[in-house]
């Protein structure tokens, strides 16, 4: 008896049967609640993502506007030597233009306490700012320019709401008499608020307002480029051995099981590493972006070794032996036809490998990639910082301002993230191929 003949015998059932009742209402009733965990579980998923970016944002968002003053600097031909701009006194222009901020007082001298308003890196500023645009414009000696300086931390962030005004003296960080001079910055059209270029040009600083992610960022950048140039073509190289020509033993298996390990060890582990191996053995220099590149290499080879491996498995065999059949020899089987095809998935896991360790901070740590520098390094052996360990210690500072910053610092990495894994979605859907 065939199986369509047995189901003919079969009686039909009764859907009025109140024990079939029950149970399809049973059925009914647990697929809502699986669908309903679902949308549990998404909903809260979402939720926390929403309050993770919200409270970041709700922080960082004030780091990239920076409240500024308007300084007119008169460029006195006294102290300018027209034949030298380099030997002439910048120094006393930039503090003849910081003083006419500060109104004279009873007694004839210059009040003060206006540098608590301005930073204090600004003179510093004024005098660089001064010295550029007159060395570019000799035309502009002997008239005034205006040029624009950071405020404090302290009135930076009371002009943006950080700091209350309706606070108690006793804890607020500005006087009142240090707020009535601000306020009269702000009634002759002194005071506004722009974007923050400097986040993004400046090194670090010891002061909130001046400091910049750019040594972070070139930093980071270094070390990812060290680490995509020994990564991807060691991880490549390994993965088409494993898969298309190391025979199948022990060895291999040892070597798999090895690799595999080696993809969950904690982030720290390799920090260790680096710091026994390349630092104390090889003696290579502390905190440069070589040493980090090479750190970050060795955690992101397993991971584009087990995608490489991967995506050699997924092309269909019928390639390889159409290659074969027409007289390929097996190099020229992986090389032309089989490689070709499988970049896609190779790319793509090469792409979240490198966005992984962009975030590492902990190997960094180890290495002392989280030394303080307002120079922005030259070189792969130069010392220099990372974005990880940049928020790391701009976190642990007490100033509102790093606090922010530290925000800002973070939507930048998270960002550079986005964007790599974008990248990664977006040349797989462009080189994959069906069969």
């Amino acid at each position: 008896m065939t199986s369509r003949q047995s189901l003919a015998g079969m009686a039909a059932p009764d859907w009025n049967d109140p024990a079939l009742q029950d149970r399809l209402k049973r059925r009914h009733r647990g697929a809502t609640r699986l669908k309903m965990s679902g949308i549990i579980a998404i909903s809260i998923a979402v939720g926390l993502l929403a309050l993770l970016l919200g409270s970041i944002g709700s922080i960082g968002l004030k780091a990239f506007t920076q409240t500024v003053v308007q300084i007119d600097v008169p460029v006195s031909i006294e102290l300018i030597d027209a034949e030298s701009l380099v030997e002439s006194n910048w120094n006393r222009l930039a503090q003849n233009g910081v003083a006419t901020l500060y109104p004279d007082d009873a007694t004839g001298r210059r009040d003060r306490r206006y540098r608590n308003i301005l930073s204090r890196g600004g003179l510093h500023a004024v005098r660089q700012s001064i010295q550029e645009l007159v060395t570019a414009d000799p035309t502009l000696i002997g008239q005034t320019v205006s040029v624009t300086v950071q405020l404090s931390d302290p009135f930076d962030q009371f002009a943006k709401g950080v700091v209350r005004r309706d606070t108690s003296a006793s804890t607020r960080r500005v006087s009142d008499d240090e707020i009535a001079m601000y306020d009269e910055l702000v009634a002759e059209g002194r005071v506004a608020r722009v974007f923050n270029t400097w986040l993004f040009t400046n090194g670090d600083s010891r002061f909130p307002e001046m400091a910049g992610l750019a040594g972070g960022l070139m930093g980071s950048a270094m070390a990812l480029m060290v680490c995509l140039l020994i990564s991807f073509p060691v991880g490549i190289a390994t993965a088409i051995y494993l898969e298309e020509f190391a025979p199948k033993n022990w060895l291999t298996d040892i070597i798999e099981v090895n690799i595999n390990n080696l993809a969950a060890v904690p982030s720290i582990v390799f920090g260790l590493l680096g710091l026994a191996v390349f630092l104390s053995f090889f003696g290579l220099p502390r905190s440069a972006p070589f040493v980090g590149g090479m750190v970050l290499a060795l955690m992101t080879l397993p991971t584009i070794i087990i995608a490489t491996r991967a995506a050699l498995k997924a092309v269909p065999p019928s390639i390889r032996e159409g290659a074969l059949g027409v007289g390929a020899s097996p190099v020229q089987v992986v090389f032309h036809h089989v490689l070709p095809l499988a970049m896609p998935g190779i790319l793509t896991g090469t792409i979240i490998g490198l966005a992984g360790a962009l975030g590492e901070t902990a190997p960094l740590l180890l290495i002392g990639m989280n030394m303080f520098s307002t120079d922005l390094p030259g070189g792969v052996f130069d010392q220099a910082t990372a974005l990880p360990t940049q928020i790391y210690m701009w976190f642990d500072s007490p100033e509102l301002g790093f606090i922010s910053r530290t925000g800002a610092a973070i939507i930048v990495l998270l960002g550079f993230l986005l964007a790599m894994n974008a990248t990664a979605i977006f040349l797989r859907s462009k080189l994959e191929r069906k069969w």
